[in-house]
């Protein structure tokens, strides 16, 4: 969560202008970073009149000039932070010296306070009761009558009288055992004092008494008699409790007015002390940050000469509340649990979580509201770019009976893939029955995939389905397997070691991620990168392949956009450097995919097709050299095509402003994280020696799953966050595979690549292979031109003389990585059309994609086809 929601999410709302201006002074800090691009510094110069002085405010290398500049907003949200906590902490500490008061007197009044609690309240109850009877006396009685109630009221609500003001907890005299709602808060005062002794005479009370009794109905002095015996046996039972212990009615209202009294004051000091927390935590985000993009060394001198030394955030601040906090926390099992602290305490923190849920349940509530509806403060900066998936439109409305049915593009597919897989099942196109149903499910998935009729993971998930009920799956023996035997076997497949090393793969991903390591690592590379536009394009690009090496091509893209966000923003209007490098992360991230074999899904579907399996360190010997020569051909291409360093106004070159590492130093943590990853690589690279003792490469992905997940590095929230959209669609793969395998399909497919391949050469068979592949993984999902291509490669490579069928699956597991020539060819590209600048606008158009991506797909076609040919042939493939 971005602090900014963060401070949103944890504020008090009452409060809320009087915390930190977060992102004020975050929108200042970019302003500050364009201004110290310009040559003549922030501002051209700056007069002194009265010295008749001229001097630079700020110079290219010095930053002395940005601090004086954003202090004095600092210092201004200090001053306005500290006023507010001063006038808080008063406040409340007055409030609580009032209420110990209170208690203190409660302490001496005693149970003694309420000995004429009963009786008023029967003399109400029979005031009520007389005025139903007496409904049709004469003018002058009524008159009476009201005249004696407004006097009684008038008295209770100015002296001690027993009598409850408008909306305390006795509005109710019937009911003994009450609730204290929130609106009642303001009368709390009044009510409190109410419950006190109101000093009466002998002769008052005798003649109170007598006048009670001579004007009681019969009805009334039954109930009077009733209620002195409740207080007799109250007296009885309660000989020796104080007014905290006693359980008469009397006693428990008191108890639980200054219940709901002390739980309020102490919700309050703990948001007091939350709101020194998340304002101290603002200025040392708001500092790092300004630190991180202007290149300053302010935070640890302001945050320990000034925030540090102000009012709230001192020592004896923090004791101060503290302290009110345990006082308040006595007070309450003194008047609640009986002089227990520990059930105190859970009690008022039970009554703060409570407090707090609420209140944040409203806070984002308003916030949830106010982006649906469009009406947030806009304070924030574009950040991030999200593309947001408009709802598609029909081609054309059909009326029914039911209303007008839209037929979208998604719809037609779908239904041309259900016709033609319910054509196919009736037709005889191959021989074979299960042979001819596994075609029909191969054309439905094939169509879906390559459509998106239905999400991807989908149409994996519906192979399985399809392949055990149309009983596809056929024995050993010949025959088709029942459908609980195809259901084990399907199963069995489908979780394959290939499957292992996808999830393990994601577990050194996230890992690197979480602890920022690859952040640290790629931040310390590109410093070294210098100014120049070129340099800078080719160090990003190469730290984007690596980095698609070990967290994915899907995380590595991701990683990148957002460490260029500070270069794009200091950029001239207009430069054509901003699209040149955000096209080259993302081509850089595609070929990254094809260089280990965990960067991508189709690399480890390959490597499951191989027999026997190829060891990580051929792979390398292969993929790493393929991927430096396309990388720096790419360059070469995106230099020519773009000209970054030329100067929007065609004058002279612009200079980069250089990426400085983070001064964060390995912890604990990063380096077991390191240690990890480099010994289950290891192992990943020497799996074939060591096979009788792990026995396969998922075995070794176990690794760092129980090494990170065990020892807390990675959380359940992280497992659950894997791509498992992603493993469900290898599953998927691997189940179609397996299927077009036992159900006689693949000898049928293998006679007619006979046919077509018979007396071509090997690589005559990889030129007509390469433009295949790109072309398919141009249009579909990478991952689904592997799960369609590779046993068709693997197929054909077993038809020729001598089995060259691992070189082929590793060229076309190669090949599918680089069809990166349209905005949908591949995660990097898709993220890179959706990058916006501060004003909304995209930095790539389909011409840009058509014009460099579409070349550098054949390019780095040509590469795999030629250099990565020679280097299968010469590790023996």
């Amino acid at each position: 969560m971005k602090f900014s929601s963060a401070l949103k999410f944890n504020a008090v709302a009452d409060w809320w202008e009087e915390y930190i201006a977060y992102d004020v002074l975050k929108r200042y800090i970019y302003q500050l970073e364009k201004r110290q691009q310009r040559p003549d510094g922030i501002e051209p110069s700056y007069h002194d009149l009265e010295a008749n002085e001229q001097t630079t405010l700020v110079d290219h290398t010095d930053t002395s000039g940005v601090d004086s500049l954003f202090k004095p907003l600092l210092d201004r949200e200090l001053e306005k932070i500290t006023r507010f906590y001063e006038a808080q902490e008063n406040e409340l500490m007055d409030e609580l010296a009032e209420l110990e008061q209170s208690i203190t007197q409660q302490d001496e009044a005693g149970l003694e306070a309420g000995l004429n609690y009963m009786d008023e309240d029967d003399e109400e109850e029979d005031e009520d009761e007389e005025e139903e009877d007496d409904f049709n006396m004469v003018t002058r009685s009524e008159d009476h009558g009201k005249g004696s109630r407004h006097r009684r009221r008038k008295s209770s609500s100015v002296g001690y009288g027993t009598r409850f003001a408008t909306g305390s907890i006795r509005e109710e005299p019937r009911n003994r055992r009450f609730s204290v709602s929130s609106s009642e808060a303001g009368d709390l005062d009044a009510s409190v004092v109410s419950l006190g002794p109101r000093p009466r005479t002998t002769s008052q009370v005798a003649s109170g008494s007598r006048g009670a009794n001579a004007s009681m109905s019969p009805m009334g002095r039954a109930r009077s008699l009733a209620s002195r015996f409740r207080s007799m046996k109250d007296s009885f039972t309660s000989a020796g409790d104080t007014i905290w212990t006693a359980k008469g009615s009397y006693a428990l209202d008191t108890r639980l007015l200054f219940k709901r009294k002390i739980t309020n004051l102490y919700v309050s000091f703990c948001s007091l002390r939350s709101y020194v927390e998340v304002n101290y935590s603002g200025f040392r985000k708001i500092l790092k940050k300004y630190d991180k993009v202007v290149y300053s060394e302010l935070k640890e001198r302001y945050m320990h000469d000034l925030v540090e030394t102000s009012t709230p955030f001192t020592e004896e601040s923090k004791a101060k509340v503290s302290d009110a906090i345990a006082r308040l926390t006595d007070l309450y099992a003194k008047c609640v649990t009986n002089g227990d602290k520990s059930v105190a305490q859970q009690q008022l923190k039970l009554y703060q979580r409570e407090h707090i849920a609420w209140e944040r349940n409203t806070v984002w509530r308003q916030m949830i509201g106010q982006q649906r509806h469009g009406t947030g403060d806009g304070s924030g900066l574009l950040v991030s770019a999200t593309l947001v998936q408009q709802e598609e439109s029909s081609l054309i409305d059909v009326p029914t009976p039911l209303g007008n049915l839209k037929l979208t593009k998604k719809r037609v597919s779908l239904t041309v893939a259900l016709t033609a897989f319910i054509a196919l099942l009736k037709m005889d196109i191959v021989s074979g029955e299960e042979a001819n149903k596994c075609f029909a499910v191969l054309i439905f998935s094939t169509i879906l995939w390559a459509t998106e009729a239905i999400p991807l993971f989908v149409t994996s998930t519906c192979v399985p389905l399809l392949l055990v009920c149309l009983r596809v799956i056929r024995g050993d023996d010949g025959t088709a397997l029942s459908t609980p035997d195809a259901t084990k076997y399907i199963f069995s497949v489908m979780f394959s070691p290939t499957i292992m090393l996808l999830i393990g793969g994601f577990t050194i991903s996230s890992a690197l991620s979480k602890t920022n390591i690859d952040r640290i690592l790629i931040t310390r590379v590109l410093s070294l990168a210098g100014s120049r536009p070129s340099s800078v394009l080719l160090a990003f690009m190469g730290v984007s392949c690596f980095a698609s090496m070990w967290i994915s091509n899907v995380a590595a893209p991701t990683l990148c956009f957002t460490l260029i966000r500070p270069i794009l923003r200091t950029l001239p209007a207009g430069s054509a450097f901003a699209p040149a490098l955000i096209l080259a992360i993302a081509l850089a991230a595609n070929i990254g995919g094809q260089s280990s074999p965990i960067s991508s899904p189709q690399n480890l579907i390959a490597l499951a097709a191989m027999d026997p399996k190829l060891d990580w360190a051929s792979w390398f010997a292969v993929a790493l050299p393929v991927s430096i020569i396309s990388i720096v051909l790419i360059w070469l291409l995106l230099l020519v095509m773009y000209r970054p360093s030329r100067s929007p106004d065609g004058e002279g070159e612009i200079e980069i402003r250089t990426i400085r590492p983070t001064r964060e130093s390995f912890t604990l943590k990063q380096y077991w994280v390191t240690f990890v990853c480099l010994v289950t690589i290891t192992l990943w690279c020497v799996e074939q020696k060591i096979e009788g003792l792990v026995g396969d490469m998922g075995v070794i992905a176990i690794i760092p799953i129980v090494a990170f997940f065990a020892t807390g590095v990675l959380k359940k929230d992280d497992f659950e966050q894997f791509a498992w959209t992603i493993v469900f669609l290898a599953m998927g793969g691997i189940a179609l595979g397996k299927g077009v395998t036992s159900s006689g399909l693949m000898v049928t497919m293998d006679g007619v690549i006979h046919r077509l391949l018979d007396g071509l050469s090997l690589y005559t068979v990889v030129l007509v292979l390469s433009p295949v592949v790109l072309v398919v993984s141009t249009f579909i999902s990478h991952t689904i031109a592997s799960v369609l291509l590779v046993p068709i490669a693997k197929e054909v490579g077993q038809s020729l003389p001598g089995n060259r069928a691992n070189l082929l699956i590793f060229m076309t597991g190669l090949l599918c990585s680089v069809g990166m020539g349209m905005p949908v060819s591949g995660f990097p590209n898709q993220t890179a059309a959706a990058q916006e600048d501060e004003l909304g606008r995209l930095y790539l158009t389909n011409i840009d994609f058509l014009k460099n991506g579409v070349p550098a797909s054949i390019i780095a076609t040509l590469v795999v086809a030629t250099v990565g040919f020679v280097l299968m042939t010469a590790i023996g493939l």
